[in-house]
C-alpha cells in the first residue's frame, strides 16, 4: 500500500517525504488555492522536483474535452513525472473515457478523478488510466459504502489483471485511511493534517515521558552512588 499526500504545501511535501512515509502527491485547484500556489506551472515544476521520480497528480481547470487533452499535454511537459488527473464526466454529463485513452496512448499517465462507483471504476480502467481516484468520503456523505466499493474496485482490478491502481480520495478522519487500507486500497491520499494525527497517540506521549523521567531517576541515582562510593 502507498500513501500519497494531498497537498501543494512545499514544507508539508519535505517533511513528510524526508521521514520516507509518502511516494506521491495529490494536487487539485483548490488544494493549490488554499496553499498559496497561484502559479500553477511554478508550482508543479517546485513539487515535481522535489518528489522525482515519484507522480505528482495534477488536475485539469477546464470542462472541456478539447481544452483538456491541450492542458494536459501543456502540464506533462512541466516534469517527467507528473501525472494528469482527469474527471471521468464533465459537468454537462460527457464521458471523459475517450480523453484518459488518448492521453495514455500518447504515454501521458492519468488519474481518473471524482469515481464514486464500482462502474466508473470499470470504464476507467477499460480506457487504461494509470491511476483511478475513488472518493470515499463523498461516497459515504451519500449513503453508500466506501469500504465495499473500494474492496470490489480492488479485486475485480486484480481478477482481471488492469494496470489501473485505486487511489483513495475524499479522507475526512484518520477512520476513512484505516478502512480504506483494511479494505485493499493500492494508495491513499491524505492530507497532511491526518498525517499528523496517525503519527500521534497521547499514551504514546506519555509512555515515552514515563521512560525519560524514569531514566533521569536512574542517572540521579547511579551518579549518587558513585559520589559516596
Amino acid at each position: 500500500m502507498q500513501i500519497f499526500i494531498d497537498s501543494a504545501s512545499v514544507g508539508e511535501i519535505v517533511k513528510w517525504l524526508e521521514m520516507g512515509v509518502i511516494d506521491g502527491v495529490t494536487t487539485n485547484p483548490t488544494i493549490m488555492f488554499e496553499d498559496g500556489v497561484y502559479d500553477i506551472e511554478a508550482g508543479v515544476r517546485t513539487i515535481s522536483a522535489l518528489v522525482d521520480p515519484l507522480p505528482t497528480c495534477v488536475e485539469v481547470t477546464t470542462d472541456e474535452p478539447d481544452d483538456m487533452v491541450v492542458q494536459a499535454r501543456l502540464f506533462a511537459s512541466w516534469a517527467p513525472n507528473v501525472v494528469i488527473k482527469v474527471p471521468h464526466i464533465t459537468t454537462d454529463g460527457v464521458p471523459c473515457y475517450g480523453i484518459i485513452r488518448e492521453l495514455e496512448t500518447e504515454g501521458i499517465k492519468v488519474n481518473a478523478t471524482a469515481a464514486m462507483s464500482l462502474g466508473q471504476v470499470i470504464l476507467a480502467a477499460k480506457a487504461g488510466a494509470t491511476y483511478i481516484s475513488l472518493f470515499a468520503g463523498r461516497v459515504s456523505d451519500e449513503g453508500g459504502n466506501a469500504p465495499e466499493v473500494i474492496r470490489m474496485a480492488v479485486e475485480w482490478l486484480g481478477r482481471w489483471r488492469f494496470k489501473s491502481k485505486v487511489i483513495v480520495g475524499s479522507i475526512r478522519s484518520v477512520g476513512d485511511v484505516l478502512n480504506a487500507v483494511m479494505a485493499g486500497a493500492h494508495i491513499v491520499t491524505i492530507p497532511p493534517p491526518f498525517l499528523n494525527k496517525m503519527a500521534d497517540h497521547k499514551y504514546s506521549r506519555e509512555t515515552v515521558k514515563q521512560f525519560l523521567s524514569d531514566a533521569e531517576k536512574a542517572l540521579r541515582l547511579m551518579q549518587q552512588a558513585m559520589r559516596t562510593g
